[in-house]
């Protein structure tokens, strides 16, 4: 088994500020059971339709986040965590795909340079 090369309790929750967080209608089932409602409050409520590469997709609503510009609805955004950690969708749950990050990479090479363990870059 690889090891994994990234700590996300150390991450400022740079996934979680993407754009169209995908979400399959299992997902949306999944989160559904744990707020306990049924399957259209939680689409209603959770997850919106958006438009990519001339297709409907199903993502996460998102909220104004203070280090970028938006994160998940579901993100702490003092914690810098989930708060729906068991109920995820799939895309988080395998996220980043392998056994490096590649913001945590450079995150980390930031932190070090800075001299400062908590820096985040800006944009």
């Amino acid at each position: 088994m690889t090891k994994i090369k990234y700590d996300c309790a150390k991450c400022p929750g740079y996934c979680c500020s993407y754009d169209h967080i995908e979400a399959s209608d299992y997902d949306i089932g999944r989160l559904a059971r744990h707020f306990q409602v049924n399957d259209a409050e939680a689409r209603k409520r959770y997850f919106k339709v958006v438009k990519s590469e001339g297709k409907d997709i199903t993502v996460l609503r998102h909220k104004k986040d203070h280090v970028y510009a938006t994160t998940c609805m579901f993100f702490d955004q003092d914690e810098r965590r989930c708060t729906v950690y068991a109920a995820r969708p799939r895309v988080c749950r395998t996220y980043p795909n392998g056994n490096r990050c590649g913001y945590f990479e450079f995150i980390q090479f930031e932190r070090e340079h800075q001299d400062d363990q908590e820096f985040i870059p800006s944009a």
